[in-house]
């Protein structure tokens, strides 16, 4: 088939106003089985739910160090969501990780940076192949993260909200000595509405802009972003990280949309009001988290061009990549020690990354050409 037939023009702008597809495969990966299925808890589709149950027609996979692999593009927000979290608890040893590259058409990511095109664990050249092993003609979008059994090579789920907290809730066993508490229990009342805020308005507020097909739903997208973005700087005003002291799951979420903003969604996606740097309290709070273990070190600012750029042929169909912006800024101090608290809480930071996982030298100012 020609690469005409398989382009992704026409797959983003789809209508008036974008609207996200949310039906993942609702699987889970459980320490305690009997304990989810009891629970009484809806799953929340859009962010998930820390102590929710069991979807109707989803399935329980038991938790087994080894037995699975973390599809993950460097690329894509979501999935760095779980890259940051898998290290964060550093859960190297029991989940591993396989990255598909940064460009991809309408049948999926693609294994192009392995060896000879193919996931050394997996064996395949597209996720796709892995969803089909589980289901035949797999209907729905084809997305990272994804958590695939080795042992069958089909996808267990994609269902990202829920992936991360069930990384720090149901894999509690092989979390390493010092993992940080990103799902403190007195402040889930408080901080899953402001996850839910931040997913409708910010994370996802950046597509519905970008992808908007109207001047009208452009408009109203671009209005509610820029009021969440201005609450979020009032916030963090007073506050070194969203929920006071220290890191939690709310921080990760908010990063891996706030890392992307001056590259790629301030032109790309026209959220074009100012620049994230424009703004002092937010620029300084993503400085603190790029400098931590287990967040800047986590960013290809390459892959993440080159798939924005590249891919959505709806919005910038000659597929050229910027040159700039200059991103050595990431590493200019940030001050935000003056608010106080400790980033990792009671634990402590992750070791450094390992040789295998490292980003690429000259594609994050952390990882210089050699």
């Amino acid at each position: 088939m020609s690469e005409e037939q398989h382009s992704t023009a026409g797959a983003y702008v789809t209508g008036a106003e974008f609207t996200r597809d949310t039906n993942y495969i609702q699987d889970r990966i459980v320490a305690d089985p009997d304990a989810v299925r009891t629970s009484g808890e809806p799953n929340e589709g859009s962010i998930g739910t820390v102590h929710g149950g069991l979807a109707e027609g989803a399935e329980l996979w038991p938790v087994e160090a080894g037995r699975y692999r973390l599809v993950a593009a460097r690329a894509c927000p979501w999935a760095n969501r779980a890259i940051i979290v898998r290290r964060l608890l550093g859960l190297e040893d029991a989940i591993s990780l396989g990255t598909p590259g940064p460009v991809h058409d309408a049948r999926s990511w693609t294994f192009d940076l392995d060896p000879g095109g193919v996931d050394p664990i997996l064996g395949t050249e597209r996720i796709q192949e892995n969803y089909f092993k589980r289901f035949d003609d797999y209907p729905r979008g084809i997305t990272v993260p994804a958590i695939v059994d080795v042992p069958t090579g089909g996808v267990v789920t994609n269902d990202y909200p829920q992936i991360t907290l069930d990384l720090s809730t149901q894999w509690k066993e092989f979390h390493r000595a010092g993992a940080p508490d990103l799902l403190p229990e007195d402040q889930l009342e408080e901080m899953m509405p402001i996850i839910k805020r931040i997913f409708t308005e910010v994370n996802n507020g950046v597509y519905r802009c970008g992808f908007a097909g109207s001047q009208e739903s452009y408009d109203e997208a671009y209005d509610r972003l820029w009021i969440a973005m201005d609450w979020l700087e009032e916030r963090l005003a007073t506050r070194r990280f969203l929920m006071g002291d220290s890191i939690t799951e709310a921080d990760v979420r908010l990063f891996t949309t706030l890392v992307r903003f001056d590259p790629v969604y301030h032109g790309h996606f026209k959220a074009n009001r100012n620049k994230l740097t424009e703004m002092p309290n937010l620029w300084g709070y993503a400085r603190d988290l790029f400098a931590l273990p287990g967040f800047g070190d986590t960013i290809d600012f390459d892959q993440i061009k080159k798939h924005y750029y590249v891919v959505h042929e709806d919005i910038n169909p000659t597929q050229i990549v910027p040159v700039g912006p200059d991103l050595s800024n990431w590493l200019e101090p940030h001050g935000r020690e003056a608010l106080g608290g400790n980033p990792w809480g009671n634990g402590t930071a992750p070791e450094p990354v390992r040789e295998s996982e490292l980003v690429a030298s000259g594609h994050n100012p952390l990882y210089p050409l050699l």
